[in-house]
């Protein structure tokens, strides 16, 4: 009887639920297919059995975490695929192009339309990118999942989460509380985004040890932020000054992501929006992203496109009117 022989890989950033699957489902179409055992040991896989299928799986496990890193979301039919000879290459190259996904504890969260696609593979290739459209149509939201996903992958060291206060004038002094207490009701929505990914109690343990911060706009002058992916969301509210004073925050080996609609400005009328001519002045700088979300890319309540149309149809009809060319109704 051969010796059974045993190697361990160590999962290091490795979230296990990201590669093993639910229920170690992954794990269980290895075991199926390979005659080793695969036991998950604190950060570590061992896999027990003959020395060359042993070697075959540790192989193919360090392929799945190049994958996980990656944001691909790993499934048991692909995993199949990649044990077999004739099919590997292909299921490779078809999990490579794959639109990214990202496995949370709460849920696992995918692109749903090509400007999403489009979307996340921009945060994942370039360290500024500006998303600009609608609502509903997942600016914040998966910019909140990139965070996140590269939290988790240790890729950088906290999530910086900021929004203007117009609401505010971005004078928070005045208001009762903490900082934190005076900013909450600005930034609940990045709030409610990272509770669909995460237990209220983690995200809590991150606020509390700065891993997660959250901060107005105005709050951030004089600061450069390192080793962080920073949020700027509801961006059509921040100044040209303020647009500049915050992308010029970005730190060695951090991300910035600044998002915002620009049909839903409320900045005072003498004061001029830093996203509606950013894309004019750092439209052909390396390393910065554009994309541009429409009214077909709206994935909340289906009415809420039918309301974004309507509104845009009245807008539409307003300026035609102020400009003298549309029909006059009596």
């Amino acid at each position: 009887m051969a010796e059974r022989y045993s190697q361990r890989v160590a999962l290091g950033d490795i979230d296990p639920l990201s590669l093993l699957g639910h229920g170690d489902a992954n794990l269980r179409v290895i075991e199926r297919q390979k005659p080793v055992s695969i036991v998950l040991r604190d950060s570590h896989l061992k896999v027990e059995g003959d020395r060359e299928q042993v070697t075959e799986v540790i192989n193919l496990l360090e392929q799945l975490m190049v994958l996980v890193r990656k944001g691909k979301l790993v499934e048991p039919p692909d995993v199949e695929h990649l044990l077999d000879p004739g099919l590997a290459t292909a299921a490779l190259d078809e999990l490579m192009q794959r639109p990214i996904h990202y496995a949370f504890d709460k849920r696992v969260i995918k692109p749903r339309t090509p400007n999403q696609v489009a979307y996340l593979r921009s945060l994942e290739e370039h360290d500024i990118v500006f998303s600009i459209g609608p609502a509903g149509t997942g600016k914040t939201y998966l910019a909140v999942a990139a965070a996140a996903a590269a939290l988790k992958a240790r890729q950088v060291e906290r999530i910086v989460l900021v929004r203007p206060a117009v609401e505010a004038g971005e004078s928070l002094g005045f208001l009762p509380g903490d900082m934190q207490e005076k900013v909450d009701p600005y930034l609940r929505p990045l709030y409610d985004a990272m509770q669909d990914m995460m237990t209220y109690e983690k995200l809590r343990r991150y606020i509390d040890l700065g891993v997660v911060e959250v901060a107005p706009l105005a709050y951030m002058r004089g600061r450069t932020l390192s080793d962080s992916y920073i949020i700027l969301d509801e961006a059509q509210n921040s100044t040209m000054g303020q647009m500049k004073m915050f992308l010029t925050r970005l730190g060695p080996r951090s991300k910035a992501v600044i998002t915002g609609d620009i049909t839903q400005i409320d900045l005072p009328r003498k004061e001029t929006s830093g996203l509606l001519h950013i894309e004019a002045i750092l439209g052909n700088v390396a390393g910065i992203k554009f994309i541009h979300f429409h009214e077909k890319d709206v994935v909340r309540h289906a009415l809420v496109r039918e309301i974004v149309l309507a509104f845009d149809k009245k807008e539409a009809e307003d300026e035609a009117r102020k400009n003298g060319t549309g029909t006059n109704h009596p």
